[in-house]
């Protein structure tokens, strides 16, 4: 069994933020393979289905960003699984928008929910780094995070995420 954690921050005022881009994979990996609806269980909202004969939870934490390793360490606690169980889907600034970069372990890069979530799994899940871009200087980079993709990103962003 798998447990896939799509990281964003919970409530319609997000819902289409740079930071909600693992909530959107999420979503998609949902649609595309008909998981169940989605419950609420271990603070967050969670479905569940297969992938390749693999039994998959996924779950969208509802604590915020900054607590999403409460809830993603309530659900590996829960089904008895370790980190290495883990794939977690969530944006970063440090790659351009619309590249994809996969690693096991390894630090934040100043991500808080991925520093929350070292802080209560560990660091050896996998991570699915989703690129969104750097705004140009560090000042502006929890507004950038935090801003709507802009209607020029729907095409990479779609395509992305269908894949």
């Amino acid at each position: 069994m798998l447990l896939f954690a799509g990281l964003g921050n919970p409530g319609a005022k997000y819902a289409n933020n740079r930071h909600n881009v693992g909530f959107m994979a999420a979503d998609a990996i949902a649609r595309r393979h008909s998981f169940s609806p989605w419950s609420k269980k271990f603070q967050g909202l969670i479905a569940e289905g297969t992938l390749a004969g693999e039994k998959v939870v996924l779950i969208k934490p509802q604590t915020f960003m900054n607590l999403s390793g409460q809830s993603v360490g309530e659900a590996l606690r829960f089904y008895k699984l370790d980190a290495s169980a883990l794939t977690v889907f969530y944006d970063e600034i440090d790659l351009a928008a619309g590249k994809v970069r996969i690693k096991v372990g390894g630090g934040s890069g100043g991500h808080n929910g991925i520093r929350s979530l070292d802080q209560h799994v560990g660091k050896d899940f996998r991570r699915v780094r989703i690129g969104v871009g750097h705004p140009g200087a560090k000042e502006m980079v929890h507004g950038h995070v935090l801003g709507d993709f802009a209607k020029s990103d729907r095409e990479w962003l779609d395509l992305l995420l269908d894949t």
